[in-house]
């Protein structure tokens, strides 16, 4: 690999981690409503992510990161632990058994067939689909949009400070993305960091260092674990982990330009499962790839060295976590929305003449921002691509 080359993968590693470096302040917040301490579930998230991440790059070689999956924590903290009273040491035994499941499916070829199976059009969609979310959580980090109940969505604060300095950046990476110059993202993330500062709404950190404890770490309670009650939450975490990984899997790929068989793509589903087993036992709920990886990927990322990068930095994070915290949600909105523009472009490739093709990966596309889900928006358009085909099946016999 050429210098330029090494350069350009660690720039794109740094613009995948500062694109999803928010998951560290985020996931001790969402796990400590569990019970659990915010110190320990900080390590695990940053050492959990750097196994993970680490063997995404080794083993697949693909620049790809992993973390504990937004949407699989809430559903840990706010319905296992606290709608059905499970406690946060049974909830990590019963991702640690998730995981094992997961291990075993993807070295036996099931979960790659599962991606193998995905139509183009599908895939398409979901790509489309995930773009238009992410590029929705920008906008609502930015306080561009925001909530309404008599319109669901409006417009924000507009004049915001958060608003003002995303379009801003938003402005500069545009400009630094038409020259080619490498690591557009993370330089607007960072110049939207310092406007920040000048705006007050970042404030310098009280320490520079800090390392976390693992508190959480090996903690799990399987006295439970075979109970009528936890066998639902256990299957719950699979079948959620696997449409989130199986979209995002396929959107990423769509975008790197390689196809679902490759064998590469059946070692990121063995890296994400062992990514859950060993964030279960230090610690935290499911890990699972991060679509924010296509920050990376659009900055030019295309190997390992990518994710070998963002490895390295989640390890780093133990030791700069209060640096890190000073970045705030809305200086990372501009990255995300150019790349919900980069991803949303696999749409042109759906065959939108075909409408049993192109209609359920419409209602895909629709269904995931609309859901604020990726697994509901895919099932939906999957339930949707069935019901078509097996109609158009029997109406053709």
């Amino acid at each position: 690999m050429k210098g330029e080359e090494i350069k350009r993968e660690v720039l794109a590693g740094l613009t995948t981690f500062f694109t999803m470096s928010y998951i560290l302040v985020v996931n001790p917040a969402i796990l400590s409503a569990a019970g659990m301490p915010k110190e320990g579930v900080l390590f695990a998230t940053a050492v959990s992510s750097a196994l993970a991440t680490f063997l995404m790059g080794v083993y697949a070689g693909l620049p790809f990161a992993l973390a504990p999956g937004m949407g699989l924590n809430a559903y840990f903290a706010y319905t296992v632990c606290g709608q059905m009273g499970v406690s946060w040491k049974t909830a990590l035994a019963a991702v640690f058994i998730e995981g094992i499941l997961f291990l075993i499916g993807a070295l036996f070829g099931a979960r790659r067939a599962i991606l193998r199976a995905i139509p183009k059009n599908m895939a398409y969609g979901i790509s489309g689909g995930i773009g238009l979310f992410i590029a929705l959580i920008g906008l609502k980090n930015a306080h561009i949009v925001e909530g309404s109940k008599a319109t669901l969505l409006k417009l924000g604060e507009i004049t915001s400070p958060e608003a003002v300095i995303t379009l801003i950046t938003l402005f500069l990476i545009t400009l630094l993305v038409k020259r080619k110059i490498p690591g557009s993202l993370l330089i607007g993330i960072v110049f939207a960091t310092l406007l920040g500062t000048l705006f007050g709404k970042v404030s310098p950190p009280g320490e520079l260092f800090g390392l976390p404890q693992p508190t959480a770490a090996l903690k799990l309670d399987f006295h439970q674990i075979l109970s009528l009650s936890i066998v639902p939450v256990v299957l719950t975490f699979l079948l959620v982990d696997v449409f989130d990984t199986v979209g995002t899997l396929s959107a990423l790929c769509t975008r790197l330009g390689i196809p679902l068989s490759d064998p590469r793509v059946g070692r990121a589903l063995t890296c994400d499962a062992v990514g859950t087993t060993a964030g279960a036992l230090l610690g935290t709920s499911t890990i699972t790839t991060y679509v924010e990886s296509a920050s990376g990927v659009a900055a030019g990322g295309r190997t390992g060295l990518t994710a070998m990068t963002v490895a390295l930095l989640f390890v780093a994070s133990l030791f700069l976590y209060p640096l890190i915290n000073v970045i705030p949600a809305f200086a990372t909105s501009p990255a995300l929305i150019y790349v919900g523009f980069f991803m949303a472009q696999s749409l042109k490739k759906i065959e939108w003449e075909n409408f049993t093709e192109a209609f359920p990966a419409f209602i895909t596309f629709i269904g995931i921002p609309f859901t604020f889900s990726i697994s509901d928006g895919i099932l939906m358009g999957f339930g949707l691509y069935g019901a078509l085909k097996l109609t158009e099946k029997l109406l053709n016999e």
